[in-house]
């Protein structure tokens, strides 16, 4: 199912300016960020919060979320004609296991923080603290071992392997949350049935990577946090095009203001059929003052588009 509206310039000058009161920051004058709306999601169950990770289906319409004590749920998308989330229907939840059929604790073993569902519905985790990704064919089966990854700067018990995104291709591509200081580039590592160095990304100091994803568009979307203590969290969401010799058109498309949202770690870009949908999902921490928001916007992206075209 596609959700389909019809523009005008002057909605598209509205949209512009709203963009800019609402703290978002296109890269450039014809890349606009539309928001689109935020859904606070509740369910009364103790695994459920903390998420870190989220995949969205090509047609909006189905979800995988999972959180960061290795707990994954997935259901569909309820969404009104306008294409609004209005109801998240939850088919099913499990608690990942190890390689011998163990549920993954709380904690060291079991901090899962990124997610990827590939085309054949392969599910992909990366967890910090014992540092490594995991493949879940089956989230109520057994996970397969993977190579564990080489160690990075600046990676440690609470600081691994914070953003996993699967490439067209089917390599996996992860950020870990630390690069080893504020001056020092994030390595960008690929794995494709071994692990090896692909890029660096450069790091703004007080930006740090919570999730990634790879657009329709071929492009590389990252998002980032920054915790401003009392005043709560900044996000941020940086598109570029990942190669081996470094990232290309880097573009920042979206910054918000502190408070404007709570704590989004999740990433999920897809095709709405009237452009470029990015969804996020905020980890609450388990906090009562927090809450888990899905919020999504839009992307107009007139050179691009013109590009392809």
């Amino acid at each position: 199912m596609q959700y389909r509206r019809r523009g005008t310039l002057s909605a598209r000058l509205i949209a512009a300016t709203l963009s800019l009161i609402i703290g978002t920051t296109p890269a450039l004058a014809d890349a606009v960020l539309d928001h689109v709306g935020t859904y606070v999601w509740r369910y009364d169950h103790a695994s459920f919060g903390g998420f870190s990770g989220i995949e969205i289906s090509p047609d909006g319409l189905s979800f995988h979320a999972l959180t960061d004590r290795s707990h994954l749920y997935w259901g569909s998308v309820e969404r009104d004609d306008q294409g609004l989330i209005r109801g998240m229907s939850i088919a099913g939840r499990a608690n990942l296991q190890d390689s011998q059929g163990k549920p993954l604790p709380p904690g060291y073993t079991g901090d899962s923080e990124g997610l990827a569902v590939d085309r054949d519905g392969g599910i992909w985790v990366s967890f910090e603290g014992l540092d490594r990704v995991a493949s879940f064919p089956d989230p109520d089966r057994p996970t397969v071992r993977l190579p564990r990854p080489p160690q990075l700067p600046g990676m440690g018990v609470n600081s691994g392997l914070e953003a996993l995104a699967i490439r067209n291709d089917g390599t996996l591509i992860a950020v870990p949350e630390r690069s080893g200081g504020p001056d020092l580039p994030f390595p960008v590592l690929a794995f494709d049935g071994a692990w090896s160095r692909l890029a660096q990304i450069r790091r703004d100091p007080r930006w740090l990577p919570v999730g990634a994803d790879f657009g329709p568009d071929g492009l590389f979307y990252l998002l980032e946090r920054d915790f401003r203590g009392i005043l709560g969290f900044s996000s941020r969401v940086r598109r570029m095009d990942l190669t081996a010799d470094g990232p290309k058109d880097e573009e920042i498309l979206l910054e918000t203001r502190p408070l404007q949202n709570d704590n989004l770690e999740g990433i999920s870009v897809w095709d709405d059929g009237q452009g470029i949908r990015i969804t996020m999902i905020s980890d609450d921490n388990f906090m009562f003052l927090q809450r888990t928001e899905i919020v999504e916007y839009r992307l107009h992206d007139t050179t691009r588009q013109a590009q392809r075209n």
